[in-house]
């Protein structure tokens, strides 16, 4: 095995070694020739400065005789030397004696020598005789060309450059030669002997060492290589054993995997049958889950039909005169349909999740006033000894992007759930910013989750236990919904809950700011509260009151009031207030729960007195003491005008074939100041829009002869009235029914059963108020 030259160790130390050792030789042969550069230069001043001491005698006695003809055969003279080209020697008269000069030599190399030490240099000498050293005779002038003195130092630096280049020319063979035979030759011989071993044989014979490399790195090598070799060795036969068994191994494995193969034959015909069976099942799933779907939109439809009557007719009935126990009964039934809608619309929106369809608005609201509209809505369910407070960060921005109806849905089913298993104690609804959004929590102190029914309490028809179900009541659809309605907003519902020690639902959402908080225009006056430290009250007036510019301070039932004298005193305990009144005659602010007012009789002894139901809302809370507070605008001493509102003149089309429908719907649309033209199917409604004009039409969509959906094709086909708004009445709530509705030419879409505001603002949408001619 041949190794290039240039390859060669030998090659490369002598290489390196060369090489640092021609730069050190031509870095001393360049301080060589610096030296003798240095040396050559002041040779010739030297030189030049002897040459005029020489000539300083003769010079001065021709000068003091003014002979020109000797000062001629002088400077002649002068010339002779090889560096001077030109010599002058005047008098003390400044009159030239003699003045001769010849042409410098030409060379190649003068240019260096020019660049080393000039091109010429001027030497002048003043004559004068040795007796009279201080009278001037004139002047002898000499101009020298260095170059004779140049050629001379670029001659030797020639030498000396060749020299150092021959030395390291002699110096690289030499050490060529030696790493040769010290280095190169015994690892080639070392490399031919590796390189002829065939690596198939087993047991190798151990490598010669060369001579007198036995301690050095060469026979480290070797003895290392033989050490591999053994090792090498050692492994091969252990290979070869290994080998052995697995060639039996493999033998017994031919034998498993042919049982095995006939064992798999037999699952796959297996799994084929079962695959046809899972396929056969898919496609019933899937048949199931359309006839779910129809069946979902038929019982829809079903339900809400006689619910729009119901709620409808219960509505109608309560704005007619009543006694208190007709009123409180109706009040009750009303509400339970109202339970038995919501209850519907939980388990549509959950088909909803199923499909795919959820869609979300993202327009700006006031999260703050819809958690206190909702937690007031909701403080007719609380227990009358738990107390509901809305903790609102006073910074929290006024209006957050998002979808109202579905945070109102989260904060609904959170409150609902914590209200239903809280009998004594408080129930929270803390408000604050997070991150890039919102957290709302539900604190409450009822009976708690164990951490064993945390998990599954998020899965639709699920409670904690079926003993919660007996004693609470419930679906199970509320915190499903919740979960799912915060995953789909990609927010998070968490849960930190103990059985016995109430929960805590906290749910994140990524509800960017629009609007900052505005601060209200800040209050004057002592305020003092009567209740617990630990109650939700004294919380919530300790977050807002400093924040309105009053002095606030709480106390106790114990504390005495004497000596406080306060401008408004705030309480939620109704009995103590007897004993108080006495003691300080500013107005009194009772919180109450809901429906516990007190009687008229008993409030009209501790006047000045104003009542508030739980929780107590910021502006409601702001209003109140500002009033009690005689704080006006400057506009409040004007007595308010009395306008009465404008009648709604509007004509509307009711086409509704069920008559308990139509009688509902009538009835809340004349109460609202419409006229109404009630027909029973579409081919009716385009006979009427033949006879008279309307401004709106209310499509029921199922109806027999001619259904809302053909029959607001045929108003639009016709161009007739391209201008005439349709909405759609319908018991089917399902997502797909909007857009059936909006392909056959309807404007809008109110799903039943619907209340007497939805009706109004549809009617404010379509139709502008006007007033009475």
């Amino acid at each position: 095995m041949d190794i290039k030259f240039t390859n060669r160790l030998s090659y490369k130390q002598a290489k390196l070694t060369v090489l640092v050792g021609f730069v050190l030789g031509m870095l001393l042969s360049l301080l060589q020739i610096g030296i003798d550069y240095a040396s050559e230069d002041a040779s010739i001043n030297r030189e030049i400065l002897s040459l005029l001491e020489i000539s300083h005698s003769p010079a001065s006695r021709i000068a003091y005789n003014i002979d020109a003809e000797l000062a001629q055969e002088l400077t002649l003279g002068l010339l002779r030397s090889p560096a001077v080209i030109g010599a002058q020697l005047t008098d003390n008269n400044n009159t030239v004696l003699a003045n001769v000069k010849r042409a410098p030599s030409a060379s190649s190399y003068r240019v260096i020598s020019d660049f080393l030490f000039g091109a010429n240099r001027q030497f002048k000498e003043r004559l004068f005789l040795e007796h009279l050293p201080d009278e001037s005779l004139g002047t002898l002038q000499l101009e020298v060309d260095t170059y004779a003195f140049g050629s001379r130092f670029l001659r030797r630096a020639e030498v000396t450059l060749l020299n150092g280049f021959a030395r390291s020319l002699i110096l690289s063979g030499i050490l060529l030669a030696l790493f040769y035979v010290m280095l190169t030759k015994p690892l080639v011989r070392v490399i031919r002997e590796l390189s002829e071993r065939d690596p198939r044989i087993a047991e190798q014979p151990p490598l010669e060492c060369p001579l007198h490399h036995q301690n050095d790195e060469i026979g480290v090598l070797v003895r290392v290589a033989n050490q591999q070799f053994e090792s090498m060795t050692t492994e091969i036969q252990q290979r070869r054993a290994a080998e052995n068994r697995l060639t039996d191994y493999l033998g017994q494995l031919e034998t498993i995997v042919s049982s095995r193969t006939t064992e798999l034959k037999a699952i796959n015909r297996r799994l084929t049958t079962s695959n046809e069976e899972l396929q056969i099942a898919r496609q019933t799933a899937l048949d199931m889950a359309q006839a779910r779907s129809v069946f979902l939109a038929n019982m829809s439809h079903e339900i809400r039909t006689p619910l729009n009557g119901l709620l409808g007719m219960i509505a109608l009935s309560l704005d007619s005169p009543l006694n208190a126990e007709q009123r409180q009964q109706l009040a009750i039934a009303h509400d339970s349909g109202k339970v038995l809608v919501e209850l519907l619309n939980d388990i549509l929106d959950l088909s909803k999740f199923d499909a795919g369809q959820l869609e979300l608005e993202h327009i700006p609201f006031d999260l703050g006033s819809l958690i206190e509209d909702t937690a007031n809505l909701l403080s007719q369910n609380a227990a009358p000894s738990v107390e509901l407070t809305c903790l609102i960060d006073p910074h929290f921005p006024a209006q957050v992007i998002g979808d109202p109806t579905r945070v109102r849905q989260i904060v609904s089913n959170l409150l609902s759930n914590a209200l239903k298993f809280t009998r004594f104690g408080r129930v929270d609804v803390r408000l604050s910013s997070w991150e890039d959004g919102v957290r709302i929590e539900v604190c409450d102190t009822g009976i708690g989750i164990a951490q064993d029914a945390q998990v599954k309490i998020f899965q639709p028809f699920t409670q904690a236990g079926a003993g919660i179900t007996r004693q609470f009541g419930g679906t199970g659809l509320g915190l499903a919904l919740t979960f799912n309605l915060c995953n789909v907003m990609q927010g998070r519902l968490s849960i930190s809950s103990e059985s016995g020690f109430g929960s805590q639902f906290c749910a994140d959402l990524p509800l960017p700011a629009h609007t900052r908080a505005t601060p209200p225009a800040r209050l004057q006056g002592k305020v003092v509260a009567i209740t617990a430290a630990s109650s939700g009250l004294a919380e919530l007036l300790r977050s807002l009151l400093p924040g309105w510019g009053l002095d606030y301070q709480q106390r106790s039932l114990d504390d005495s009031l004497h000596g406080l004298d306060p401008d408004v005193l705030i309480t939620d305990c109704p009995p103590c207030l007897f004993e108080l009144r006495s003691t300080f005659s500013a107005p009194i602010l009772l919180v109450t729960a809901y429906g516990n007012f007190m009687p008229s009789e008993e409030s009209a002894a501790l006047a000045p007195l104003q009542q508030q139901a739980r929780p107590l809302a910021r502006n409601a809370l702001y209003q109140t003491l500002r009033r009690a507070l005689n704080v006006e605008s400057a506009g409040d001493n004007r007595a308010p005008e009395q306008t009465p509102s404008p009648p709604r003149r509007g004509r509307i089309l009711l086409v509704e074939d069920n008559p308990v429908n139509q009688l509902v719907a009538k009835g809340m649309l004349s109460k609202l100041g419409s006229d109404v033209i009630v027909v029973s199917h579409g081919a009716e409604a385009l006979d009427q829009l033949e006879l008279s004009h309307f401004d709106l039409v209310l499509m029921d969509c199922n109806m027999p002869v001619m259904d809302g959906y053909e029959a607001s094709r045929h108003i639009r086909r016709s161009g007739r009235w391209p201008d005439l708004p349709i909405v759609a009445l319908t018991a089917n709530a399902m997502p797909e029914e909007r857009e059936r509705c909006r392909a056959a030419g309807m404007n809008d879409y109110l799903a039943k059963p619907f209340r007497r505001e939805e009706l109004a603002a549809l009617l404010d949408l379509w139709i502008p108020l006007r007033k009475a001619p």
